[in-house]
């Protein structure tokens, strides 16, 4: 573990903090250790039902890896490969996380960053925020399943504007081309986020857990879709103490306490 993760947790609500900020929270490879680590808690962990990445020092939600490390962790393509396989562990368990996941960002979110905040299911951003991967203007290669992560989220033409170009985007520019769902002014954007997170955690764990599993089946190919595990969590929900709870406070007119059961 590493003092450059913050891992933090209350009223139902995981903080993942990206503690960097003297390097514009540049991630390096404990950094992803780290995460690794902090997904795999709060994916066990019944109390936690929504989790937040941010960034510290309120300059940069992560400007990418951390460059200082390339010289003798990235030098070749064997040394490559092996960073790729560290970090590929840490992006898999957070793109495979099954609880809902935001992305609050301010300030700079390049390369390596927009790539961890596209793992997220909502991406807030501070009108103060700017987006851009400079892999072509470093030479480096990016991952396939990174660069099919941004074409999920913006589509091809702006997936190879942004990796063509290496040109930086505006909150307003990136909300408009869906890279973020929603951007703020920097002074209410963590008032935003908790609201959002807040009002995720008090709804039911197992419908927004079905939901999620479904969305990422959705994105398959047809042939590939898991419909058994599908319907084995839509019957779940229905049978779930949550659902009878749910019913009996709609018809009470009072607010459910749901319990993930």
């Amino acid at each position: 573990m590493t003092d450059r993760i913050i891992v933090e947790q209350a009223d139902g609500i995981g903080w993942v903090t990206l503690n960097n900020p003297a390097r514009r929270n540049a991630i390096s490879l404990d950094m992803w250790q780290a995460m690794d680590a902090a997904f795999a808690r709060f994916e066990a962990d019944s109390a936690v039902r929504v989790v937040v990445m941010r960034g510290a020092g309120g300059k940069a939600f992560a400007a990418g890896a951390d460059i200082s490390q390339f010289e003798d962790q990235r030098k070749n393509a064997e040394q490559a490969e092996e960073y790729a396989r560290i970090s590929r562990a840490g992006r898999d368990r957070i793109g495979g996380f099954s609880k809902p996941l935001i992305a609050m960002i301010e300030g700079y979110c390049i390369g390596g960053g927009v790539l961890l905040a596209a793992l997220a299911d909502i991406r807030i951003g501070a009108e103060n925020s700017v987006y851009g991967i400079p892999a072509a203007r470093l030479g480096l290669g990016y991952p396939f399943d990174s660069v099919e992560k941004i074409v999920g989220l913006v589509g091809p033409a702006v997936a190879k504007e942004l990796l063509f170009t290496a040109r930086r985007f505006d909150a307003a520019r990136a909300q408009a081309v869906g890279l973020i769902n929603l951007s703020v002014p920097s002074d209410v954007l963590e008032d935003e986020v908790r609201a959002m997170a807040a009002e995720i955690a008090q709804n039911a764990p197992l419908t927004i857990q079905l939901v999620k599993f479904e969305v990422a089946q959705v994105k398959r190919d047809a042939a590939e879709r898991d419909m058994r595990g599908v319907e084995a969590r839509i019957k779940t929900c229905f049978d779930s103490a949550d659902y009878r709870n749910g019913r009996q406070a709609f018809m009470e007119k009072r607010t459910p306490i749901f319990e993930g059961k």
